[in-house]
């Protein structure tokens, strides 16, 4: 019941109503993993510069249907953000302005749930660019495979220390390691994590 009020408070702040949909009840049996890459950690004053996004069907994950958009931040890329995620000035030559990106986001994510790793930092990075914008913060359901992962882990090793690291995760699960620090792979290997666990769990 809080959360329904949440989202109708939420709604009522809606500036376009031409984001209408993403208010609509989901049931369908589509999730999109998503991640961004930002100049920083900080998501009161770091900026996006990249988001990845791939749609996951009856555990089949649809690279044929992913999402990659790139973004010019204002501050522009520090040396330390570089060394993270090897983005540099130059590889934001045809990038879009960061609105426009998001709103390409939104329209390709719809109402569908969201599943992500840490997933609430890159929630936040969204929100920091529509709720000026629109009002809102995303309304979507949120999936986080860190936690889907402990409870799994918990079941064989309860109260023992149990490592959420990606690459830890990605190794126990016998999973691939693509180039990190990409938007889009880095959803692409959030997305094996994800349909593994829901196999295993099954």
């Amino acid at each position: 019941m809080f959360n329904n009020i949440l989202t109708y408070f939420n709604k009522k702040n809606l500036k376009n109503k031409k984001y209408n949909f993403l208010f609509e009840e989901y049931d369908g049996d589509e999730v999109v993993v998503f991640d961004t890459e930002t100049t920083g950690l900080n998501p009161k004053k770091d900026e996006i510069i990249s988001i990845g996004a791939v749609i996951i069907k009856n555990n089949k994950i649809l690279t044929s249907k992913s999402f990659e958009v790139f973004v010019t931040p204002k501050a522009g890329i520090s040396k330390e953000s570089i060394k993270v995620h090897n983005i540099r000035e130059c590889d934001l030559e045809n990038a879009i302005d960061v609105k426009d990106g998001v709103g390409k986001f939104l329209k390709f994510i719809q109402n569908r749930p969201l599943v992500g790793y840490y997933l609430e930092f890159d929630v936040k990075m969204i929100n920091q660019v529509i709720k000026p914008w629109l009002g809102i913060v995303l309304p979507n359901k949120q999936i986080e495979v860190s936690g889907i992962y402990f409870d799994y882990k918990n079941r064989y090793i309860p109260q023992g220390h149990i490592d959420l690291t990606f690459a830890t995760i990605l190794k126990n699960l016998n999973l691939p390691s693509l180039k990190v620090h990409n938007a889009l792979n880095d959803a692409i290997m959030t997305a094996m994590i994800y349909v593994k666990l829901k196999n295993l769990i099954k």
